[in-house]
């Protein structure tokens, strides 16, 4: 069965048009057998499902390529050639593996109580060498809707991660997939609400775990937080309030600040995360800190699609906004990109190298 393995593999779900018009071909065959095949009504009923099965799945390819989910057919199928593992299978690991590994975790909540879903880690190669080095973290956060497979799955950070650390004798930073809202329709904003404390968990219980599970260096300089959509928001928010946790970060299509939905409404989040104080709206809000303060040791990437209109102006403005604050800032305009994942995939894979430099990793 080997070949049907490549041949998933080989499928692309991106590329949609040979899937689609496979469907589209085993529909129409079902309703020729289903017409002239079965005279009797009964045994039509029995193919009906297969004909709507078949255009139903159809439409869903369709969406795939258009958000860039899922690459290929074996990935959807959850039979990607990647490696997965556990904590247990870290300990019993001897050599360097060929490429990285990521491995689920539960990260403990002592500070925050936070009632999140597992976390993702990605080891490099490097990780596993004896004397093991301490490497640098970066701390990709995912969108609403959403889950911490997101950035695996969609946003292919296992794939980019293992480049890099081809090209650089299996170093790469560590890259910590934790949850950010504890459901895929919960929308936390990354703060401490009635909503959970997503805040709390992100700034204190994550970078406590990954610090001493695995080794690494210290959060601060060599600590950076990346993000899509919702993520890219959290993102800059949290290393503007914690520098001393994040001192690099990345916007992938983040909107202003922390927002309830997709509707830009300050005075709407400032009700609905903070009981309405403006003063603690505030705090939060990148704009307001980037005009109340000056960040000269951060460093910030920012990336927007071209067609994605309402994140593209708020990127605009911050990417501005943290250049007078005397933060080193990078802008990306993806031509033709909207609010997807090929335009987060992207943005990751240009902003490793950027970021991996800021945190001490030689950058070619």
């Amino acid at each position: 069965m080997r070949w049907l393995a490549d041949f998933c593999a080989d499928l692309s779900l991106v590329d949609f048009w040979p899937v689609r018009a496979l469907l589209l071909a085993a529909a129409l065959v079902l309703l020729v057998v289903l017409v002239w095949r079965f005279r009797d009504r009964a045994a039509r009923w029995l193919l009906v499902p297969l004909v709507v099965g078949a255009l139903a799945l159809n439409a869903l390819v369709g969406v795939n390529a258009y958000f860039g989910y899922y690459l290929t057919l074996a990935q959807a199928l959850g039979v990607a050639e990647e490696s997965e593992g556990s904590l247990e299978m870290l300990n019993a690991q001897m050599a360097p593996p060929a490429s990285g590994m990521v491995v689920t975790v539960d990260i403990p909540v002592q500070a925050s109580g936070f009632q999140a879903r597992p976390a993702n880690v990605y080891l490099p190669p490097a990780w596993f060498a004896s004397p093991r080095p301490r490497l640098p973290v970066i701390v990709l956060l995912h969108g609403t809707p959403g889950s911490p497979t997101d950035w695996l799955d969609g946003g292919a950070a296992q794939r980019t991660a293992d480049r890099w650390a081809a090209q650089h004798g299996g170093v790469a930073p560590i890259v910590v997939i934790p949850d950010v809202n504890g459901g895929v329709f919960a929308d936390t904003e990354c703060v401490d609400s009635a909503r959970g404390n997503a805040e709390t968990y992100l700034t204190e219980d994550v970078p406590r775990f990954v610090h001493s599970r695995f080794l690494t260096r210290d959060p601060g300089r060599d600590w950076a937080v990346a993000g899509l959509s919702e993520g890219g928001s959290c993102a800059i928010m949290l290393a503007l309030r914690h520098p001393d946790v994040f001192a690099t970060f990345g916007d992938f299509g983040g909107l202003l600040g922390p927002r309830d939905g997709d509707v830009n409404d300050p005075a709407g989040a400032a009700d609905a995360l903070f009981g309405g104080s403006q003063q603690d709206f505030d705090a939060h809000e990148p704009s307001w800190l980037l005009t109340h303060r000056r960040f000269p040791g951060l460093h910030g990437f920012f990336v927007v699609g071209d067609n994605d209109p309402e994140p593209r102006a708020a990127v605009n403005r911050l990417a501005e906004l943290s250049r007078v604050a005397g933060i080193d800032t990078e802008l990306v305009v993806i031509p033709d990109g909207g609010h997807t994942f090929d335009v987060w995939r992207t943005a990751f894979a240009d902003a490793l190298p950027w970021i991996s430099h800021r945190l001490g990793l030689n950058p070619g």
